[in-house]
């Protein structure tokens, strides 16, 4: 069928003298609306599902990293050592942009970074608005990508 097909009835009517002819046309239309094949919605929400769950992943692995810097400078590791470096170097991408928000606490050879802490609350507000901006988009219940 195509998008609309006609069909044309002819009726006469022979009752009476003069002959009727009544001509019913009837139009058929596929709805606009078409729905997706159940397989295809399935993966779609899981496709989304595992996206909500990389965000998560990518926010924890942030989050971890942060907390070893605020961490490891609450305590005044020495910044020569391998890992400490390499942890410094690593997040200071992550935390550079939020430097000098807030001052830095000084006791001793250690100090509290707030701005990192600025950061990692502000990366998981970040976080969790794509998350809420994708539910409200598509939302998506656990139930919903479940193997059936």
């Amino acid at each position: 069928m195509t998008d609309t097909d006609t069909v044309q009835e002819v009726t006469t009517i022979n009752n009476r003298s003069p002959q009727q002819v009544v001509t019913k046309t009837t139009r058929q239309v596929e709805p606009k609306i078409k729905e997706e094949a159940p397989q295809k919605v399935y993966d779609k929400k899981k496709t989304i599902f595992r996206l909500n769950q990389i965000i998560w992943y990518i926010l924890g692995f942030i989050e971890v990293l942060l907390v070893f810097r605020v961490v490891l400078k609450m305590l005044g590791a020495n910044s020569s050592v391998g890992f400490t470096s390499f942890i410094y170097a690593l997040t200071a991408p992550l935390a550079g942009p939020f430097s000098g928000i807030l001052g830095i606490s000084v006791t001793g050879s250690s100090m509290i970074e707030w701005s990192t802490i600025v950061a990692a609350v502000v990366y998981l507000c970040v976080a969790w608005g794509l998350v809420y901006l994708l539910d409200i988009i598509y939302p998506i219940t656990s139930k919903d990508v479940e193997t059936q």
